[in-house]
């Protein structure tokens, strides 16, 4: 029954750690990449749909972006909803396709996605110290219905916390990666 719980929880922290690794991807470096339009949600036709959906997206180059809708209609929408978002891109199309030229950074915007990163890093190990949390308290409930004895729930316990750390620490690896990356000139 502890294998359970140490097993869901495992699981349910290996979503986190690869939830805050999709969303590190997300935010933009030096380069050009097709996951920077992820989380992009355009009003379409009063409904928001994510951009993936409507559009292909592809890198010709590593400082450009190119977003073709399938919609030619939805082009205007498309453009509005990336320059409403936090990426900092300025689209222009030519009709049939929007182009996203991607700037090099400066040092004041490196900074600002640097904090940027570090939040979601921290929603990351929140989001893990959370399934802590709630394995924590059914270990706990087991020792107080008396199915499990208080020496085998302090062994869990420490697998348990044992596996947080482990997470975490996936976590700040990440972290400092994708902060290397953002720095990187």
């Amino acid at each position: 029954m502890i294998d359970d719980f140490v097993s869901d929880a495992t699981r349910r922290m290996d979503k986190s750690v690869e939830a805050a690794a999709h969303e590190f991807n997300t935010v933009r470096t030096g380069r050009a990449s097709a996951a920077l339009l992820d989380r992009i949600q355009v009003d379409y036709y009063g409904t928001p749909t994510p951009l993936q959906q409507l559009a292909t997206i592809n890198v010709p180059e590593p400082r450009m972006i190119t977003v073709q809708p399938y919609d030619p209609g939805s082009i205007k929408a498309i453009e509005r909803a990336i320059l409403e978002s936090d990426l900092g891109l300025t689209p222009s199309n030519d009709g049939k396709v929007v182009r996203l030229p991607i700037p090099q950074l400066t040092e004041e915007r490196r900074k600002e996605l640097v904090k940027v990163v570090r939040h979601l890093a921290e929603e990351g190990r929140v989001a893990v110290r959370n399934v802590r949390r709630d394995v924590m308290h059914d270990l706990k409930e087991l020792v107080k219905n008396g199915d499990v004895g208080d020496d085998e729930e302090r062994r869990a316990e420490d697998r348990v916390q044992k596996l947080t750390d482990e997470h975490v620490a996936k976590i700040e690896d990440l972290l400092k990666r994708k902060e290397a990356e953002i720095m990187e000139v």
